[in-house]
């Protein structure tokens, strides 16, 4: 382990958008935040040494799944079930437990409007053997997204999941889930995610990237402890993968004397141009210029992959409204306009009336690569948010006879959205060439459905806030620049072509619907 002033030894990436490459003995794909907070909670009732956690946002108010409530008697046997409470709870009870805590600083602001929370962070500051950080080693405007877990250094966490408000539900989205609240009791929507959870030697590669983030924010390395000593893999969590070798990718703005890592850019762009058949997506986002550039110049070719995409209606919050909506109406007008084979396909996840927020981060391509992560489809998660990404790659010797697992994870991934029993789901898509044709013949009509994408009327294809990225751009140095580098459309892109080609046919419908009416006069 490096020392606090010598340079982090984690800078070279072993090929073009792959930093590492680590074994695990088990994987899974954890789905939907209810389950992922019983498995995180039963893996650190085993930890003995360390838990290490990285996060974009934490709420100490949330509960997790078992354990006794805050109106039970203090002395009633269990542990509590409350976040903050639960991490004070640990620590009195292993004596050798260290627990560390990275959060984005600007979510301290936050905090005081917590209630709470900020007993609960008095109480840790208390304890020595908690420490709670802020990490705001970032340029100005960017941000600590990475979601990873490190336990012992034997088993890790990297997805979309932050232990936060708002964030659990179950498989079944209910439209009204009375169990579904806020930490002050307001009912919140249906929300889809999901995380992986790896044990063996991928631990310690995701803990060396969390200690650099460590050691830039807080100054101090972590202490050594002696690793291989414990299993702290849930009981009741089934393994999806044994034996796999697993692909890290990051992203990082430059900063300081740390330089720009766009690990996470370069290797979506490579999966997307190795697609053969399709790519399945789950992403909260699509406004990401190079990604959007990739997938139309795949679109214009001859025999283009399917691509079909699970998103959420509109972004959360107003500032991600006008941030990302405009940019995605713009940039899915231009996909539709290449795809002259109609294989791009964009929809919205539905349960009864109420559309699902999509926040998971997912890519499949070709049922031979997995990739899960904290990484979006828009243009911080290139260039300005610091991002972490794993993929499970079948083209890999040690990978081989792992594709059938991909494909159940697909097909279950589909069937929740379809409102289709799994197996049922999976004769029919093992029946057919197209996810869109049986989404359009099975999955179009029940309560929990996929609806396809419609531009809002009110969407423009020269929309100030998406062609400027002024409110996404794709370098820290660009932050509030109108039109750097030419904007999303600049000229002789792809994007600048498929909008011209787009335009001029509007062009044309205009003025043949003129003559006509000319002609009706």
């Amino acid at each position: 382990m490096h020392k606090p002033d010598e340079t982090p030894p984690f800078e070279a990436s072993v090929e073009p958008g792959v930093w590492r490459y680590a074994h695990a003995s088990q994987l899974s794909v954890v789905v939907d935040a209810e389950d992922y907070f019983r498995q995180i909670q039963s893996a650190m009732l085993k930890a003995r040494q360390e838990i290490l956690l990285l996060g974009w946002d934490f709420d100490t108010r949330i509960h997790l799944a078992r354990g006794r409530r805050w109106y039970q008697r203090p002395f009633k046997r269990g542990y509590p079930s409350r976040l903050g409470s639960f991490l004070l709870w640990l620590p009195r009870r292993r004596k050798t437990l260290d627990i560390k805590l990275l959060v984005w600083g600007y979510s301290f602001l936050q905090f005081f409007t917590r209630g709470s929370m900020s007993f609960d962070m008095l109480r840790m500051a208390a304890k020595r053997q908690i420490q709670f950080k802020h990490d705001t080693e970032l340029p100005f405007g960017c941000s600590q997204h990475q979601k990873i877990a490190v336990l012992d250094r034997s088993l890790a966490v990297c997805g979309g999941i932050d232990l936060t408000r708002e964030r659990w539900d179950t498989r079944s989205h209910y439209g009204i889930d009375p169990r579904r609240r806020s930490p002050w009791g307001r009912i919140y929507h249906p929300w889809h995610d999901l995380t992986v959870m790896m044990q063996g030697n991928i631990a310690g590669a995701l803990f060396d990237l969390s200690q650099e983030r460590w050691l830039r924010a807080v100054g101090a390395p972590l202490k050594d402890i002696e690793t291989g000593q414990g299993d702290c893999w849930p009981d009741e969590l089934d393994v999806q993968f044994r034996d796999v070798e697993v692909g890290i990718s990051r992203s990082r703005p430059a900063y300081k004397d740390a330089a720009a890592i766009d690990e996470v850019e370069e290797l979506f762009l490579r999966h997307i141009k190795q697609a053969k058949r399709f790519i399945y997506i789950e992403n909260q986002y699509l406004s990401s210029r190079s990604i959007v550039e990739a997938m139309a110049a795949r679109l214009e070719e001859d025999d283009p992959p399917e691509i079909v995409m699970v998103h959420p209606i509109k972004a959360e919050g107003w500032m991600e409204q006008q941030a990302m909506d405009h940019t995605r109406s713009s940039l899915v007008q231009t996909l539709r306009a290449a795809d002259q084979k109609q294989r791009f396909h964009l929809y919205v996840a539905y349960t009864e009336d109420a559309p699902i927020y999509i926040h998971s981060k997912l890519m499949i391509v070709d049922d031979q690569i997995l990739r899960v992560g904290s990484a979006n489809l828009n243009n911080r998660s290139m260039g300005l948010d610091s991002e972490c990404d794993v993929f499970v790659d079948c083209a890999r010797p040690a990978n081989k006879g792992h594709e059938v697992a991909i494909t159940k994870i697909r097909h279950a991934l589909l069937a929740e959205h379809c409102g289709l029993d799994e197996d049922a789901a999976a004769e029919l898509f093992l029946s057919s060439s197209s996810m869109a044709k049986v989404i359009a013949s099975h999955g179009q009509s029940g309560p929990r459905r996929l609806e396809p994408f419609v531009i809002p009327e009110d969407a423009d294809l020269s929309d100030y806030l998406a062609d400027s990225q002024i409110l996404d751009p794709e370098e820290p140095e660009d932050m509030f620049a109108a039109y750097p580098k030419g904007g999303l459309y600049r000229p002789g892109s792809v994007l600048y072509r498929m909008r011209e080609k787009l335009r001029k046919g509007q062009r044309s419908k205009l003025t043949n619907g003129q003559r006509k009416e000319n002609t009706n006069e």
